[in-house]
């Protein structure tokens, strides 16, 4: 058996390791890729694959065994005799190919870390700088990485984002800087210590609410996963002043000699952080005289201006901010690009207006944290909400908006959850179920709802609170057919045939 304590080069003995890789999506295909550019042998176990990916696997020279989730071993697997698994972040911790794994005794690594341990491909190694929290990484990531080029460094979003971390460190121009976004699935295969463990230059953990608890199994071992994100950081662990769950997680961390805290929030910050006076977005922690002045970066006014002055966007901006400033990113660059990013989509994002109301697309609200900061940006919604909760109860969320609602438009297979926290928490509210089942129709069917109860100075806000996987591809399908079925219906004026769109016994 291969001592893998030994592997932590690019240029190590990876020949003629044997290697199963669990999953053939983006991050199975980076890892067996890379694997195999380095001489590993390499078996991928999947329940499924497209064609394309395992047509390009047969050509890299990898094998494929499928396996649909039962507990029996398939043969080949069994007879491949792994020294060592890579596991594809959407694995549950009780599949049985990982208790195999582990009844086995067989090493288990994300991507992350074995990116961690060959990021020396290329000349110098590439700093990273780690972006976790149950909300808004990506942005915090696409804003960072914005920030860091406009300083003139050479950086790319990567891990959960889409870009695996794999194929940025083999990429042949190289970076500077990679900004890795970092799902809890990801943080909990990730060691604290030992050859394996990341040290990020900077860290982030943005917030913390309840999420992907069906997963994890408890609060607790979801916490803990987060709180990996801020071990063995070298420069700054960045925390949210108004979440205390951020800052414990910076003073239980274990981190390098010279590491500080800095802390960012909607605040005046203290000699250590970045806050706000009087509309000024200013940072107290990246200044020599921080006890006695503070630097201006912008202001809510020309945050406003690019679609980032609500309470969460800001929030990402001063953390974003921090994390390009650990890099050595100067203030008067972060001014400039400040005011040339451009949100993504699916992110608070209006997708029309008429007849005096506006319809936004935040599908990327897919959880009570995200929904709840989404909600606080409008007075008067008409809420599209429902999907797959993963575990979490929405009840606290209703009743802290049912002032502000409207109406609520419930989609998704497993609706009486939403439905009767809503009957308990907001029993004045009108409630309408969407009950197609055809994805093709729930987004028109929601929309005609919506649009039946909405007036002047309303808002139609589709933020979830909840995965989308139960009735569209992913959460920018739900964001898409959503702004298609407003355009449609605004342009095709008004329907009253709503057969499919009922409200609930007892609702008004």
């Amino acid at each position: 058996m291969r001592d893998l304590d030994t592997l932590t080069s690019w240029n190590a003995e990876w020949r003629g390791l044997r290697v199963a890789v669990l999953g053939l999506g983006v991050s199975g295909f980076a890892a067996a890729d890379t694997l195999l550019e380095l001489g590993a042998e390499v078996l991928v176990v999947a329940a499924a694959a497209g064609d394309l990916r395992r047509q390009m696997l047969d050509v890299i020279g990898g094998r494929f065994v499928q396996h649909h989730g039962t507990d029996t071993i398939p043969a080949e697997l069994a007879g491949f005799d792994a020294e060592l698994v890579i596991v594809s972040p959407g694995f549950g911790l009780d599949h049985p190919l990982i208790a195999w794994a582990s009844a086995g005794g067989i090493p288990i690594w994300g991507d992350i870390e074995l990116a961690w341990r060959l990021r020396d491909k290329l000349r110098s190694p590439a700093e990273w700088i780690a972006v976790t929290g149950t909300n808004g990484k990506t942005t915090t990531v696409q804003l960072t990485t914005h920030l860091l080029v406009a300083g003139g460094l050479r950086a790319v979003p990567a891990g959960n984002i889409g870009v695996p971390v794999l194929d940025a460190i083999r990429d042949p121009q190289g970076f500077d800087v990679i900004v890795v976004e970092l799902s809890s699935f990801q943080l909990h295969w990730m060691p604290r210590s030992g050859p394996g463990a990341i040290a990020p230059l900077a860290s982030v953990c943005l917030n913390l609410a309840d999420d992907h608890l069906d997963w994890h199994g408890s609060r607790e071992a979801y916490v803990d996963a987060k709180a990996t994100v801020y071990f063995n950081t070298k420069i700054a662990c960045v925390y949210n002043r108004a979440d205390l769950a951020t800052m414990r997680m910076v003073e239980d961390a274990e981190v390098l000699e010279g590491c500080r805290a800095v802390g960012f929030g909607l605040d005046t910050p203290g000699p250590s952080d970045l806050g706000m006076v009087d509309g000024i977005i200013i940072d107290r922690a990246f200044h020599e005289d921080r006890h006695n002045s503070a630097i201006e970066l912008t202001t809510h006014g020309e945050l406003a201006a690019v679609g980032l002055s609500s309470p969460h966007m800001l929030a990402n901006v001063l953390a974003a901010s921090a994390l390009a400033r650990c890099a050595g990113v100067a203030a008067e660059s972060i001014t400039g690009a400040l005011t040339t990013f451009t949100i993504d989509h699916h992110r608070t994002e209006v997708v029309a207006r008429g007849g005096g109301v506006s319809w936004v697309d935040d599908s990327k609200a897919t959880n009570s944290h995200a929904a709840d900061a989404s909600l606080r940006s409008f007075e008067s919604v008409v809420w599209i909400v429902g999907g797959l909760l993963k575990g979490v109860d929405i009840s606290l969320l209703v009743s802290t908006h049912a002032a502000r609602l409207r109406a609520v438009v419930v989609i998704g297979l497993n609706r009486e959850p939403v439905v009767e926290a809503l009957a308990r928490h907001a029993p004045q509210v009108p409630v309408f179920e969407v009950l197609a089942t055809d994805t093709d129709e729930v987004m028109p069917e929601a929309v005609k709802a919506a649009a039946g109860v909405a007036v002047n100075g309303d808002t139609v806000l589709m933020a979830p609170a909840a995965a989308s996987m139960d009735q569209f591809i992913d959460y920018a399908d739900r964001g898409r057919r959503f702004a298609a079925a407003v355009n449609d219906y605004l342009e095709g004026g008004a329907d009253d045939d709503q057969t499919s769109a009922r409200p609930p016994t007892g609702t008004p």
